[in-house]
């Protein structure tokens, strides 16, 4: 049963001086998260719920919300790009030095150009705006992403019993990936195109655990124990990893 906008309330609530933004909907259980690239605490609960209530239940977990937001506050992460010859960007876990060449008349439209393991060569129109490259490179990250998923999602959905009706690409915030488990789609974070296919893999597989378990309990954990035993070594080292500077504004 899908839910209306009408049956979602937000506010807002401190604990120990931590912000927690609140978001009441008719659901079962209560969620509590903490988000990059603060830290920022979301709590998702059922309509009923007391705000004094869900203080207990943040409370309890205070000791986790700290550990979590000092490990997101010390995450590396990109200054802004200036998409300039000699800048580092990623792509499959890989860090390559990008090279701007100016194209001339006679050559095609701009692109983009791996060459080895060590330089992404962007071709653009003599000009082009640093803002127009970095649409370029975005084209071409979806691009890449949107050819790797379909192969990944029907392997991981078959080990893991379920079956999507769609997926697709977007840039999140606070989100590596999500799931809609009425619809059963899946939406993938644009950003996981910079990191290791391990990694992208780990987050597929999360969000098809989902359509068998809404919540992060002890079901869930046990699923993606059985199908990905390596999950939380991947979790790790995704949080680990920098973080794109455009991903955050």
């Amino acid at each position: 049963m899908s839910i209306s906008p009408q049956q979602i309330s937000t506010s807002q609530i401190s604990v120990n001086g931590i912000a927690i933004e609140v978001t009441r909907k008719p659901i079962k259980n209560l969620h509590l998260g903490v988000y990059p690239p603060e830290g920022q605490v979301r709590v998702t609960a059922p309509s009923h719920i007391s705000d004094d209530a869900i203080r207990l239940a943040a409370i309890g977990k205070l000791a986790w919300i700290k550990r979590q937001q000092t490990n997101f506050q010390a995450q590396p992460r990109q200054s802004e790009r200036e998409m300039v010859s000699g800048e580092s960007h990623y792509f499959l876990g890989q860090r390559y030095l990008l090279q701007v060449v100016e194209l001339d008349k006679k050559q095609r439209k701009s692109h983009i150009v791996l060459q080895g393991r060590s330089t992404m060569t962007i071709y653009v129109k003599p000009n082009t705006t640093s803002e127009k490259r970095l649409e370029i490179i975005q084209k071409w990250y979806r691009e890449q992403l949107k050819a790797l998923i379909p192969t990944m999602l029907d392997k991981w959905a078959a080990i893991v019993g379920v079956e999507i009706t769609d997926w697709g690409i977007k840039k999140m915030k606070t989100k590596w990936g999500s799931c809609n488990i009425e619809e059963k789609r899946i939406w993938l974070n644009l950003e996981l195109v910079k990191k290791p296919l391990h990694c992208i893999e780990y987050i597929i597989v999360h969000e098809l655990v989902h359509l068998l378990e809404r919540n992060h309990c002890d079901r869930f954990k046990s699923v993606l124990d059985k199908v990905m035993p390596q999950w939380r070594l991947f979790r790790d080292e995704l949080n680990s990893l920098p973080l794109g500077h455009d991903n955050w504004k």
